[in-house]
């Protein structure tokens, strides 16, 4: 597994200013059973990736696909569905890994509601990831609870939706001019995850149809972000950005269908 799931993350406190989210869960969406449950905390892994895509869209001042906006709605129904995963779940464990995402997420929140700065954007993206790591973990416990192999099917699929993100988020920096060769290095992780597991999800025994063909969509998607991360003076951000979202939208169908297919 890539570094990026490594649990040994820092902590962040929680100043006492900090009014817990947990505190006015008024708009928590309605979880109905453990599979959405999985399914939605994997998302929470894609919005912490899908909200530096979109930060340095802003930076760069490339209005595709109006990333302000974008990013103004993610920020939203990332609190909605930590709500909603925290008011669901009976299992203690649980509910203090949902805990330590909100402590990561607070101070998270006041940088994206600032002016997107080219010099804070390396430190933002590795605060996502800690963000991330702890999402991660989260989702991993609700698979586990499910008890069965096909939460880990769903777990694996959800998780493409994140990588989707994380290869844009990274090539947007790349285009943004943030040479870093760890960033580099995260990006090629983050593209032989992608890639692996895709193979993986193509032989899976809960496949229909329908998500076979889904799979199909995203394999052609994903060839535009081989071809781009190869050059090193063609930049296309519009392209990368509307790619990784028709992944997003394919692989949001396929998960939902491997929840259906699993209840």
């Amino acid at each position: 597994m890539s570094s990026f799931f490594n649990k040994n993350v820092r902590y962040l406190l929680i100043f006492p200013l900090f009014i817990s989210l947990f505190s006015h869960s008024l708009f928590a969406i309605d979880i109905k059973n453990i599979y959405e449950a999985v399914d939605i905390a994997g998302k929470q892994r894609m919005f912490t990736q899908r909200m530096l895509k979109d930060y340095a869209m802003i930076g760069m001042k490339n209005s595709f696909g109006n990333p302000d906006k974008d990013l103004k709605d993610i920020m939203n129904e990332f609190e909605d569905h930590l709500y909603a995963l925290h008011d669901y779940t009976k299992n203690d464990e649980i509910k203090k890994s949902a805990k330590k995402v909100e402590a990561l997420w607070l101070p998270i929140k006041k940088v994206l509601e600032s002016p997107p700065s080219k010099d804070e954007v390396g430190t933002l993206q590795e605060d996502l990831e800690l963000l991330l790591s702890a999402a991660n973990d989260t989702t991993a416990l609700f698979a586990k609870e499910t008890g069965k192999d096909s939460g880990k099917i769903v777990d694996m699929s959800g998780r493409q939706r994140m990588l989707s993100q994380r290869m844009a988020g990274l090539y947007m920096l790349k285009v943004w001019g943030v040479d870093d060769d760890k960033f580099k290095e995260k990006m090629k992780d983050s593209m032989e995850l992608f890639k692996t597991s895709l193979a993986e999800l193509q032989e899976s025994e809960f496949n229909t149809d329908e998500i076979n063909g889904l799979l199909n969509d995203v394999e052609k998607s994903f060839m535009f972000f081989e071809v781009m991360n190869k050059s090193s003076n063609v930049f296309i951000p519009s392209l990368i950005y509307k790619k990784s979202n028709d992944i997003l939208k394919n692989m949001n169908k396929a998960t939902q269908c491997y929840v259906d297919e699993c209840k």
